[in-house]
């Protein structure tokens, strides 16, 4: 089985769950009263109560990808106006699809989707990385989408720099290769080092950017924090540790306490420079096994967010430090070792009361995928997530990865989920 997060199309390396290997109908509901929207129930109510409480619509986004050219562009080298035109066809489908929210992958590769003063235009674009593409996509997307009524919440990265693990493949002037002391080569790739005071600094800056120069309505972490672990391979920051974590009773204390501060301070740096704008994280489902931390969820994954990736994410969502949580639930209802049926209830406690937003993350790129189970056949899987999920409360929606399997939806999941949830007002 292959890894189970949503990146197993640029991952080379694999996680396990439980011993497993590792290997136009009708516009969208407004996303604009979410955007402003905090505070949270104390008890969980039901949906019909929760929708009454505050008369607000719920997330309806999608994941579009730009790393390795997954979702858009569909290659490097495609003209301006090429590159345009697919990706308002995203958009648009977006829309046909009743959705109300797009995730731009902005800053894939500690690189931009946007001029940005700090780092090089994407390779992803152009097929060389720093060659100006001839327009803004990011502008561009962000002023597409609210025509559209869609939000745009822009993803990043903070910490990858390459998926290949050659510095000279990078720009000269790429900052990388102006301090390589902040770089660690991991699993085939190169990374930032999350230990380092002036790389959290630089890599906030850098994403910031973007929020100072366009309207948009969020800024987007996925689950890549400290790398997913490589068999026979450890990741190399003791140089970091032997300065930084001295106060900390041992390097895993130390490195959760990195991400925290990257988390934290990131959140607060946004709402400085724009109070409107939402922080969200989306992050690997399992935050620890009831077997490790008797708070964790009844499950067995043989990866745990908070061991493995030293990210604390249901701390980030009892401390408030972000705005939304969409957690990727990225396994059917019954899996053994992460049931989406046990997972759902997990999280809706986690955020119960403390005004953080859940929503879940969704595999629609597993629907009708050669070599899924048998649940991810049926097109009606998908479906019965949303369903699930309507009990809890503080579920506010779903995200779907990715972008293109919304439009080739391979055995109708997608269609089954817009007739049976997203019908017209």
């Amino acid at each position: 089985m292959g890894r189970i997060t949503r990146r197993g199309f640029v991952a080379g390396t694999a996680a396990a769950l439980g011993g497993l290997a590792v290997a136009a109908p009708a516009p969208p509901a407004s996303a604009a009263g979410f955007a402003a929207r905090r505070g949270g129930p104390q008890e969980r109510p039901g949906r019909a109560e929760a929708e009454r409480r505050d008369g607000e619509r719920d997330f309806r986004g999608v994941w579009l990808t730009t790393v390795a050219n997954r979702d858009w562009p569909s290659r490097p080298g495609l003209t301006a106006e090429a590159q345009r035109a697919e990706l308002l066809a995203r958009l648009d489908e977006a829309l046909e699809r009743r959705l109300n929210a797009v995730l731009l992958h902005v800053r894939p590769t500690a690189d931009a989707l946007w001029p940005s003063p700090y780092e090089p235009w994407s390779a992803w674009l152009t097929g060389e990385q720093g060659r100006d593409p001839g327009w803004d996509p990011l502008g561009t997307a962000v002023e597409e989408a609210h025509q559209r009524g869609l939000e745009l919440h822009a993803w990043f990265n903070p910490y990858r720099v390459a998926t290949h693990d050659d510095p000279s493949r990078l720009l000269p002037t790429h900052p990388a290769r102006l301090h390589p002391d902040w770089v660690v080569t991991h699993g085939g790739r190169l990374q930032y080092n999350p230990g380092l005071p002036e790389v959290r600094r630089f890599v906030q800056d850098a994403m910031l950017d973007a929020v100072r120069r366009y309207d948009v309505d969020g800024v987007h972490f996925d689950d890549y924090f400290y790398p997913y672990p490589v068999a026979g391979q450890r990741f190399d920051d003791d140089a970091a540790y032997a300065r930084y974590g001295a106060d900390f009773p041992d390097r895993d204390a130390w490195r959760r306490d990195n991400i925290d501060l990257l988390v934290r301070e990131t959140g607060a740096r946004i709402k400085a420079v724009n109070s409107r704008v939402r922080f969200g994280i989306s992050p690997f489902g399992v935050w620890r096994n009831q077997a490790t931390d008797q708070q964790g969820s009844a499950t067995t994954a043989g990866v745990q967010a908070y061991d493995d990736l030293y990210a604390d994410t249901r701390r980030w969502v009892r401390e408030g430090w972000i705005d939304y949580i969409c957690p990727q639930l990225y396994w059917n209802i019954g899996f053994a070792a992460a049931d989406y049926a046990v997972l759902v209830p997990w999280w809706d406690t986690v955020a119960r009361g403390t005004g953080v937003d859940l929503y879940l993350g969704e595999a629609l790129y597993k629907a009708g995928a050669a070599g899924q189970p048998a649940a991810w056949q049926d097109p009606a899987e998908l479906s019965g997530h949303l369903t699930l999920a309507q009990d809890y409360g503080t579920v506010r929606g779903h995200c779907f990865f990715a972008a293109r399997e919304v439009a080739e939806d391979r055995i109708g999941a997608m269609a089954r989920v817009v007739a049976d949830h997203y019908r017209p007002d």
